[in-house]
C-alpha cells in the first residue's frame, strides 16, 4: 500500500503516534475477549504420523513439519509419475499441509462417426484414446449397441459420453453385470457403463422388456489405482485427501454454467464412483470427504432453483451421503466485486448466496478470495481511495479500490461468516474454509503449462491470510502444482524460510480486570512486539511492558488451530475517537508482520 508506506515513513515528521508494546511469552492467567460468535468448537489438531521417515523404492521420505505455516491444504494435479506424489506430499507436509485436494476429470458426450469410433471433443477426427478400445473386432461403442439390440432390437444409444480418470475402480462400479463389464485391450483398462437416457440408473437391469434409449459412458482408466495409493501415502504423512467428483459438462453458449441435458448421467457416473468408494474407502481415515470440482459465482440468484449448478451439488450431496455418509462435498466457488462489470455482487448479495449454496447440503465450502484473478482486492476501508496494486491493474485499470471494488475481501468474508451463523440457527450444519490463490492475475504463464497466470510471493500470501484469517476455520490454496514449486525462488521456499513470521488477523478491545487494553489474533504472535500507530497523534510514545501483556497458549474455538491470541495493556483515553489505528506484530528476532491489522475506534 504505496499511500500507507508513505505515511509510516514519515511518522516523526506528521506527528503519527505509537505505543510498543511487547508480551511475554508466559501467561498468567486466561483472557475476557470472546470467540468468534459463530464458533461451534475449537478447529481438531492435525494428526501425528506414526514415524518419522518412511522408504519405499522411490527414495526415503521425512514426515515431521518442521515449518508450519498458515495454510494447510493445497490443491494438486494429478501426476504419472508417482514418486512425484511422494515429494509432493513431503514438501506439503513440511509446511504443515494436512489436506490434499485432487483436480480430476470431466464428463464428455461426444459424437460417434458411422464407423463406430468416439470422435474428438471439437468432433472432427476419431479420438485416439478411445480408439484403441475394441472387442470382439468391433468398437466399444459398436459393442454396446450390439449387446443392447441382442436384449431387444429396439434398444439404441442415443448419447455417448466419455470420462478419463487414472483411478481403477471395483465391480461395484457396474449395476447390470449383464450389459456392463471392464475392457482389457493390452495395456489399457476401460469401464462400460450403460443406464437409461432418462436419467434413472434404472436398478431392474431390464433391458428385454421394452426397447428404450441409453447413454454409454466409456472410462478410460488405469491398471492400478491411483486414489488407493494416494490414501496409502496419505495415511503415512497423517493427511486428509479430497478427490475430485467427476466434472458436469458445460453449456457451449455459456461455460460456466452447468449443461441441464447432461446433469442425469452425471448423476449416473458419479453414483456409480461413489458406491466404488463407499465399497473401498467409507472407513479409511486418509478419505477426508470429495470434492466438486464445477465452480459457480457467489451471487444473491433471483430462481436459486434453476441454477443448473446448484442442482448439480444439491444431487451429488444426495448420492454422497447415501454412499459415504460420514464424508463431506466440499465446493470452492469464487467471488467477483468488480464494480465495473456486469452480475457481479456486493458482500450482502454474496451472504444471501452463500445461504443458498449451502442449503444444497455441500458440508465444506471454501470460497475463492479471488485476488489471484484480480476479482477482489486486499484493502482496508480507511485506506480505500489509495491506488490498486500495480498487479490488479490488467483486471481493473489504473483506479483506486473504492472505484474498482464493491468491497474487499474482508467484507466478503465477514458477510459469509454471518450467514453461516444464521444457517446454523437452522441446523445447517456447513463449514467456512478460505481458498487463497496462489498466483497474480497475470504473467508469463511459465509455472502454468498454457496458463497466463503470474507468480506471487510470500508477503501477498500473508496478506490474503490477514484478511480472511478471523472468519474462516481453515485456509487451503490453490495450487501447489505449480504456483508453489516454480520460480526462483520458489513460493514454496519462501513460506519454509519465513514460516513463523507474525501474522495478525484481528485486533480488538478488551480488558483484563480492570485494565483496558487490546487482544490481538493470528499466527505466530506469542512473545511479539506489538505497535499501535495512528493519524493525528502526539509524539510517538514507547511503553515499557517487560512484564505487561499475556499470551493464551489455547487454541481459539471455531478458528484454525495455529490461531493465538496476545494481549496488551492500551489507555483507550489517549487515542482519539473514531481513529483507524494500525496494529502491528514483530517477532522477537525483529521481523514485522508483512500486513498489519486495522481496528476502527468508535468514540
Amino acid at each position: 500500500m504505496r499511500g500507507l508506506t508513505l505515511l509510516l515513513g514519515a511518522a516523526l515528521l506528521a506527528a503519527v503516534a505509537a505505543i510498543v508494546i511487547v508480551s511475554p511469552r508466559d501467561s498468567p492467567s486466561g483472557s475476557s475477549a470472546a470467540a468468534s460468535p459463530s464458533a461451534r468448537s475449537a478447529t481438531p489438531a492435525s494428526p501425528t504420523p506414526s514415524t518419522s521417515v518412511f522408504s519405499d523404492p522411490c527414495g526415503t521420505f521425512d514426515t515431521t513439519s518442521p515449518t508450519p505455516y498458515a495454510v494447510t491444504g493445497y490443491w494438486l494435479v494429478p501426476t504419472s509419475d508417482h514418486c512425484t506424489w511422494r515429494s509432493q506430499l513431503q514438501a506439503i507436509h513440511r509446511v504443515g499441509g494436512d489436506t490434499v485436494v485432487r483436480l480430476g476429470f470431466g464428463l464428455q458426450p461426444r459424437s460417434v462417426d458411422q464407423e463406430g469410433r468416439v470422435l474428438s471433443a471439437q468432433g472432427d477426427k476419431p479420438d485416439p484414446r478411445y480408439e484403441k478400445c475394441q472387442e470382439n473386432g468391433l468398437t466399444c461403442v459398436q459393442a454396446a449397441e450390439s449387446a443392447l439390440k441382442a436384449a431387444n432390437p429396439g434398444n439404441r444409444i442415443t448419447w455417448t459420453y466419455v470420462y478419463r480418470t487414472d483411478e481403477a475402480f471395483g465391480p461395484d462400479l457396474f449395476r447390470c453385470p449383464q450389459m456392463e463389464h471392464t475392457i482389457t485391450v493390452g495395456g489399457e483398462v476401460f469401464y462400460r457403463m450403460i443406464a437409461p437416457d432418462d436419467g434413472s440408473d434404472n436398478p431392474t437391469c431390464d433391458f428385454t422388456s421394452k426397447g428404450l434409449g441409453y447413454h454409454l459412458i466409456l472410462v478410460d482408466g488405469a491398471v492400478k489405482d491411483s486414489l488407493t495409493e494416494i490414501l496409502d501415502l496419505a495415511d503415512r504423512f497423517a493427511m486428509k485427501v479430497f478427490p475430485a467428483l467427476p466434472l458436469a459438462p458445460r453449456l457451449r453458449e455459456d461455460p460456466t454454467r452447468a449443461d441441464p441435458r447432461h446433469i442425469g448421467t452425471l448423476t449416473t457416473l458419479t453414483r456409480r464412483v461413489l458406491q466404488d468408494y463407499g465399497d473401498r474407502f467409507k472407513d479409511r481415515a486418509a478419505l477426508g470427504g470429495v470434492y466438486q470440482p464445477f465452480e459457480l459465482q457467489i451471487r444473491d440468484w433471483p430462481d436459486p432453483s434453476a441454477v443448473t449448478t446448484l442442482q448439480v451439488y444439491a444431487e451429488q450431496h444426495e448420492i454422497v451421503q447415501q454412499e459415504l455418509p460420514d464424508k463431506p462435498i466440499m465446493v470452492s466457488p469464487y467471488l467477483d466485486a468488480r464494480r465495473a462489470r456486469k452480475f457481479t455482487s456486493t458482500p450482502a448479495q454474496v451472504k444471501a448466496g452463500f445461504m443458498e449454496l449451502a442449503r444444497t447440503g455441500v458440508g465444506i465450502v471454501a470460497p475463492q478470495d479471488s485476488r489471484g484473478t484480480g476479482k477482489v482486492g486486499l484493502f482496508w476501508p480507511n485506506l480505500s481511495g489509495q491506488p490498486v496494486d500495480k498487479r490488479l491493474q490488467p483486471i481493473v485499470g489504473d483506479t483506486t479500490y473504492r472505484d474498482a471494488y464493491y468491497g474487499a475481501t474482508r467484507d466478503y468474508y465477514r458477510a459469509m461468516a454471518e450467514a453461516l451463523a444464521e444457517l446454523r440457527t437452522e441446523d445447517v450444519d456447513v463449514q467456512l474454509w478460505a481458498n487463497v490463490e496462489a498466483f497474480e492475475p497475470s504473467g508469463d504463464g511459465a509455472c502454468e503449462a498454457g496458463g497466463k497466470r503470474g507468480v506471487t510471493d510470500k508477503k501477498r500470501l500473508d496478506s490474503a491470510v490477514t484478511f480472511v484469517g478471523p472468519y474462516v476455520s481453515k485456509i487451503i490454496s490453490y495450487k501447489w502444482s505449480s504456483f508453489f514449486t516454480c520460480g526462483t525462488p520458489t513460493l514454496a521456499e519462501q513460506v519454509a524460510g519465513d514460516w513463523d513470521r507474525p501474522i495478525p488477523i484481528q485486533a480488538v478491545t478488551a480488558s483484563r480486570g480492570i485494565q483496558e487494553g487490546l487482544e490481538v489474533r493470528g499466527y505466530n504472535l506469542t512473545g511479539g512486539e506489538v505497535t499501535l500507530s495512528w493519524f493525528g497523534g502526539k509524539e510517538p510514545r514507547v511503553v515499557d511492558s517487560a512484564a505487561a501483556g499475556w499470551a493464551d497458549p489455547e487454541p481459539i474455538p471455531g478458528l484454525p488451530g495455529a490461531v493465538r491470541k496476545i494481549w496488551v495493556p492500551v489507555d483507550w483515553s489517549s487515542i482519539p475517537g473514531d481513529a483507524w489505528v494500525r496494529v502491528d506484530v514483530t517477532s522477537a528476532d525483529g521481523r514485522r508482520g508483512n500486513a498489519p491489522v486495522y481496528l476502527h475506534r468508535s468514540s
